[in-house]
């Protein structure tokens, strides 16, 4: 990570996206953030397709927090897209998602998920999670790309 993180959010709600820009601001973490809201643009993106064909502009990411409800093709499919690609079959995937059911968990986690976290219901405890992130980011080591 020389020029330090790029996150990619993939999630279909404006609303959401929102919540954590405001949050990943009030928690004072600075990635790179970009965000696409289906899982077609997430495949585009991570293939460096138009719009997303300037790496300047749209970083590789350090790792994608996907959501996993979306139109057009959702999370699960997003996730067995990137773990069947040789090339980022090590990125790390962190699914965020108001889904609580068992059978995502599960699903999530058979196809190769890092982590499963639910989205909180509050924008305080969106930031504390924000800043866990940060740390835990600040500590990890990711794989080269």
């Amino acid at each position: 990570m020389k020029n330090g993180p790029a996150i990619l959010v993939v999630d279909d709600s404006e609303n959401d996206i929102e919540l954590l820009q405001a949050a990943f601001k009030k928690a004072e973490f600075k990635p790179a953030l970009r965000h696409v809201h289906n899982g077609l643009e997430a495949i585009a993106y991570l293939q460096g397709d138009a719009p997303y064909d300037d790496r300047h502009q749209s970083p590789l990411p350090t790792l994608i927090l996907l959501d996993l409800n979306m139109p057009k093709m959702d999370g699960f499919e997003v996730l067995g897209w990137v773990r069947g690609h040789a090339r980022f079959r090590h990125l790390t995937v962190i699914v965020l998602t108001a889904s609580m059911r068992v059978q995502d968990i599960d699903r999530a986690f058979d196809l190769g998920v890092n982590s499963f976290l639910v989205k909180p219901s509050t924008l305080e405890e969106l930031v504390a999670m924000v800043r866990c992130l940060r740390d835990w980011i600040a500590f990890n080591e990711f794989p080269s790309f």
